[in-house]
């Protein structure tokens, strides 16, 4: 019987100098993607993809190991620049804009909280008549 050749796909690395470090951090897990300043996502990673699993998910331990991940994947197409912007109220939140900050050869322009708040919504429904 023949065998079959296996045909890798070959990982295109780019060069990217600037970029947008995307930190989602709820009650539940964080998520951190890189972007370039288009919004194409780079890498990604979150504490549930690197084997956290339950309530530790939601640490800051497990948050800071998620912003690692994502900058050293990110760090293979040539990202150098990054700004930084949080979503959410996560416990993992300031853990991981700091260790943004802390990886070697990353520099930090701007950090923005893009949160979003409510601002009375639409119109509740009419009373109910019992």
């Amino acid at each position: 019987m023949a065998k079959r050749k296996v045909i890798k796909k070959k990982i295109v690395k780019k060069n990217i100098g600037k970029g947008v470090v995307y930190i989602s951090a709820s009650f539940n897990n964080t998520m951190v993607t890189v972007t370039d300043e288009m919004g194409n996502a780079i890498a990604w990673s979150s504490a549930g993809g690197l084997g956290f699993k339950g309530s530790k998910k939601s640490t800051p331990f497990a948050a800071q190991q998620a912003v690692e991940d994502a900058l050293n994947k990110a760090k293979e197409h040539g990202i150098k620049e990054v700004g930084i912007r949080v979503q959410g109220p996560g416990s993992g939140r300031d853990t991981a804009v700091k260790s943004v900050g802390a990886i070697e050869g990353i520099k930090v322009t701007f950090l923005k909280d893009i949160t979003p708040l409510a601002h009375n919504g639409c119109r509740p429904p009419k009373r109910r008549r019992v």
